[in-house]
């Protein structure tokens, strides 16, 4: 147990020293963080300065190719407006015990915008955009192509139970498709998740306007539905939260424990990865961005000891494993605990294990079951003879039970 309270303040010290935090990209034509829209639409960056100042940001557009490379185009060859743009709209906290200052960017404004389809990144910085307080990946869609996806159960011999295959079909609103068809690829994205992408697939056949991707190979591991708590009260023990406390002017959550290594799947409701500020006082629904206090969320996992590393990844991460997600086990109660610095609200999240090359499985403590309901999502990238950049020009998603 010592071991895990020098651990836990070791980790206190390294959050603390993170001054930016919750940060958030926005869609509200979704309402989550799917950061996908056309030329006519808006995405809201927000995040919190724990310092309590007035700094003021800045931020910059870059745009990348359908693998999210570095294309070398210019600002001007893939946006209108200053190159630079402030981030000067903000507000302290309020009614929290955590003091801060939140910042709030809608974008494409009046300053920037992007004039081509693609891959972008949002680069926030104080002085100057090569030395990046945090980035977050967005994209730009045309209205030309249309894709409807399916999702099926995809039975082998080795594993008939847990894998899901996604098909996709495209079809042009005008131009001929087959006309270009070489310079065509699509990548299938799960839950918003980066880290779980196929990318570069050729149409598999073509049928007048339409493109069909039936590869046998388009197949994700089901996972499980996404583990979830709710602490917009932090008053009294609500959803999946078993205690809360306020020590020494700082809030704690303790969430109850949950299993490893489910062996039959339970169906039960997330929001595939995403996560929402919500403060809530005996009914009374109070403005988040700046009335949202923080507190240590306490995550455990009752399980013997694995010889691996596991993380609490999440879309309010960006399914990202860094040292402050890592659970360390602890002998005494027989789990595996993680105390993140969090703001309040609710919250999916998923517990992965890192492989020995580096990358995450989603599914080895949670379970990997071909029921789960998942969010797939479809990008279809063009590049035609004459056109330097990759634009895309149909995206696509499914959030639907598979059958």
């Amino acid at each position: 147990m010592k071991t895990l309270q020098l651990f836990l303040l070791s980790l206190s010290g390294l959050v603390l020293g993170q001054k930016i935090q919750s940060i958030q990209l926005f869609n509200p034509q979704t309402n989550d963080e799917t950061p996908v829209i056309n030329f006519n639409q808006q995405l809201v960056l927000s995040f919190d300065d724990l310092s309590n100042s007035s700094e003021i940001y800045r931020y910059t557009l870059k745009h990348y190719n359908r693998n999210w490379q570095d294309d070398n185009l210019f600002f001007t060859e893939f946006a209108n407006g200053s190159l630079n743009g402030l981030l000067d709209r903000f507000e302290y906290s309020f009614n929290t015990l955590q003091p801060y200052t939140h910042y709030k960017l809608t974008f494409p404004n009046d300053k920037m915008q992007p004039k081509i389809s693609g891959n972008f990144e949002l680069i926030v910085y104080k002085d100057s955009a090569e030395k990046p307080l945090f980035k977050r990946r967005f994209y730009v869609v045309e209205d030309n192509v249309t894709l409807a996806l399916n999702v099926s159960r995809f039975s082998d011999a080795r594993n008939p139970n847990v894998n899901q295959r996604v098909e996709v079909q495209a079809v042009a609103k005008g131009n001929n498709l087959s006309s270009n068809v070489n310079s065509i690829t699509v990548n299938v994205m799960q839950n918003n998740n980066p880290n779980m992408v196929i990318n570069n697939l050729k149409p598999s056949s073509t049928l007048g306007n339409k493109l069909l991707f039936q590869q046998m190979n388009l197949v994700f591991p089901g996972n499980n539905e996404f583990y979830y708590f709710d602490n917009k009260n932090m008053n009294m023990a609500a959803d999946m939260v078993y205690s809360v406390e306020v020590k020494d002017g700082v809030n704690y959550t303790y969430l109850h424990p949950v299993w490893a290594f489910p062996l039959n799947y339970q169906y039960q409701p997330d929001v595939n990865g995403a996560w929402y500020y919500r403060r809530n006082d005996l009914g009374i629904e109070r403005n988040a961005e700046r009335e949202a206090d923080y507190s240590w969320v306490y995550f455990s996992l009752e399980s013997d000891p694995v010889d691996k590393e596991i993380y609490v990844l999440g879309g309010f991460n960006d399914f990202k494993p860094s040292k402050e997600y890592q659970m360390q086990y602890d002998d005494q109660s027989k789990r595996y605990v993680a105390k993140i610095f969090l703001k309040q609200g609710f919250y999916n999240y998923i517990l992965a294990t890192k492989e020995a090359n580096g990358s995450m499985n989603l599914g080895e403590v949670n379970g990997n079951f071909w029921q789960t309901e998942n969010l797939y999502q479809a990008f279809m990238y063009y590049a035609p003879f004459g056109r330097n950049y990759d634009g895309l020009v149909g995206y696509g998603e499914l959030r639907t039970p598979v059958r």
